[in-house]
């Protein structure tokens, strides 16, 4: 990776914390550092379950649960076990944590108009662009890609929002069982893998390639929730699925498309897809693809 890349991240980093007041113990003039600070944000007006709350901010249980002592003894949440299951603890704001949270919000707010405020129109519209492309960045790089069992409840979760859009896009509706869909041992290894992209812990997209032996490899029911759209994750599965089917022998990828899915289309051909005849009869295809892969040089 390139030196000069790594060393603008961290002046980046250092210029961030330092004018945002992060490496202050008393975050936004408040008695508590930003840590605590950003717990009162992500508990919101519902509650929030205490194992979604570190994998939404990337923290350790024994961090968290210190964290979360200190909000408590100051009487600004309650932390209690579910009824259904007593290992699932939920955080919950008491009315004074709403009141400190509505005035954290009102510092940040003044914090954000002091960061603007001494920088002409021009600048603070770049300023701003800037922040939302790293802020989009930043996101992407945050989202993993696991191999999980197509039975798996993120799956499960991703398969059924799928067939729920298609569902909605197609001009005649979509009827998985119409459907040339893979049973789930061709997306297990060896015949296949299934793959799931996670944002923050939660499920935001999938893909499977099937790698039948002696034949082309072919990837099936990749999809990007829309709240992870534009964050590359459809050129990252083509990434990843290609590697896999590479490294387990193959030389030809393949995959079919609905007409409807034009984003689809055009990702495909910009990967170096290119339309070929119909290899199957899956009824909603309308165009199938192909690319020839190289498997990774021996070491």
């Amino acid at each position: 990776m390139d030196t000069a890349q790594i060393e603008q991240v961290r002046r980046f980093h250092r210029t961030v914390t330092e004018r945002v007041g992060v490496l202050h113990d008393r975050y936004l003039g408040r008695d508590r550092p930003i840590g605590e600070a950003r717990l009162l944000w992500e508990i919101g007006e519902q509650g929030r379950d205490v194992r979604r709350l570190r994998e939404r901010l990337g923290l350790d249980s024994g961090y968290v649960s210190r964290l979360l002592r200190s909000l408590e003894s100051a009487g600004l949440v309650t932390v209690e076990p579910q009824r259904e299951d007593r290992r699932v603890r939920t955080v919950r704001l008491t009315e004074q944590g709403r009141a400190e949270r509505a005035l954290l919000d009102d510092r940040s707010d003044e914090l954000a108009s002091s960061l603007l405020e001494p920088l002409n129109a021009a600048q603070r519209t770049r300023l701003v662009a800037a922040m939302a492309e790293v802020d989009r960045l930043l996101t992407a790089s945050t989202v993993t890609l696991d191999v999980v069992d197509p039975s798996h409840p993120d799956a499960r979760h991703c398969l059924l929002a799928y067939f729920a859009e298609l569902q909605e896009r197609f001009d005649t509706g979509f009827d998985p069982a119409r459907s040339l869909l893979p049973d789930a041992g061709e997306l297990r290894p060896p015949r296949g893998l299934f793959l799931v992209a996670r944002l923050h812990g939660e499920p935001v997209g999938c893909a499977g390639v099937k790698l039948p032996p002696g034949a082309p490899a072919e990837i099936k029911r990749m999809w990007v929730a829309p709240q992870a759209r534009r964050l590359g994750l459809g050129r990252r599965f083509l990434t990843e699925l290609e590697a896999r089917a590479a490294g387990h022998g193959c030389d030809t990828l393949r995959l079919d498309t609905n007409k409807t899915l034009d984003a689809a289309i055009t990702l495909y051909h910009s990967f170096g897809f290119q339309e070929v005849p119909a290899f199957n009869d899956e009824p909603y295809a309308h165009h199938w693809f192909e690319k020839r892969i190289t498997a990774p040089s021996p070491e």
